[in-house]
């Protein structure tokens, strides 16, 4: 718990270099109720959560942050960090005590393997044992939800090519195979080129994926120029409340190449041993956490222009978890 301290007064002063920098807001108050009702043995504990700059992360950080106030712990909000590298420093050097994260980016980009391993269950064991002996963080069990990778076509686009998944990539015109992704996919092991490779188009080929094809945009960018018709296939995030509301189509990935990446509350050691309370309070909200519902309360944000705080609190009051 010093470390944790010590990394909190490091974002209090970051002016001295320590180099983490968020934008977290507030935490509405709550009581817990239904399920956490009895939860108890937080009071006086002092928690950090931090989370990344995206409506999904930001979003998820809020739900653990009201549960926390409510069953009486001190919080603080660094949710809002930029960039999966900071978030992680963050929590490896003890500057925040919990965030969610997804099991794929713990194992590939974090852990450093090539392969991630296609079964759900098995890919959270690994990825849990191998962070708890070597960096001493706890996954706490995983939600349903799999927020992976995907590439999403517009109705326009499924109809005229009749393509309803991945491997009908290449029954499109070379001319016409053209793809709007972020930068950070492109270059990504587990991103583009891995995947055009494993569905017969390779990249750079001129009966593949010509690299004229292939256009760059920030994040979040990709939605709009794909159903503008910037081009015909768009990497897309399978939980973005965006697919809904341009209503788009995400394409079966039918050969499983994407990783696996269900989210979990992801928990420094010395911290769940000092509140194990922690996984009695976020045990029964994780298992809720669909992709139906991340879908629907993504949108609330990116396209309905909610605060990710507010959305996280009337969510858990509708399921009956703070009143």
């Amino acid at each position: 718990m010093k470390r944790l301290l010590a990394g909190l007064a490091c974002v209090a002063t970051l002016a001295s270099g320590c180099g983490l920098a968020t934008a977290g807001g507030y935490v509405p108050d709550a009581e817990l109720a239904g399920p956490l009702e009895d939860v108890e043995g937080l009071d006086g504990a002092s928690i950090a959560i931090g989370s990344k700059n995206f409506s999904e992360s930001i979003l998820l950080g809020k739900i653990a942050l009201i549960l926390l106030k409510a069953a009486g712990a001190e919080v603080t909000d660094l949710t809002n960090i930029p960039g999966s590298a900071s978030s992680r420093q963050a929590q490896l050097q003890g500057e925040i005590a919990a965030m969610w994260e997804y099991t794929g980016t713990g194992w590939i980009t974090y852990l450093g393997h090539e392969k991630p391993i296609k079964d759900e269950r098995e890919q959270y064991e690994a990825v849990a044992e191998e962070d708890l002996e070597q960096n001493s963080l706890v996954w706490l069990p995983p939600a349903p939800m799999n927020n992976t990778y995907g590439f999403a076509v517009t109705q326009a686009g499924k109809e005229k090519y009749g393509i309803e998944k991945l491997s009908q990539i290449g029954e499109v015109p070379v001319r016409e195979r053209t793809f709007c992704v972020e930068s950070e996919f492109a270059n990504r092991p587990d991103g583009l080129e891995g995947m055009l490779r494993t569905y017969g188009v390779p990249r750079g080929k001129a009966d593949g994926v010509p690299g004229d094809n292939i256009q760059l945009y920030q994040t979040g960018a990709v939605y709009d120029a794909l159903a503008s018709g910037e081009c015909t296939f768009g990497e897309v995030f399978t939980t973005d409340g965006r697919i809904v509301s341009l209503d788009l189509e995400v394409l079966a990935d039918d050969k499983q190449y994407f990783p696996n990446y269900n989210v979990s509350l992801v928990v420094r050691d010395e911290v769940l041993e000092e509140h194990p309370q922690v996984e009695e309070l976020v045990a029964p909200v994780t298992e809720e956490l669909t992709n139906e519902v991340l879908l629907r309360l993504n949108a609330r944000i990116d396209v309905e222009g909610l605060e990710p705080a507010d959305v996280a609190e009337e969510w858990l009051r509708e399921e009956g978890f703070i009143s």
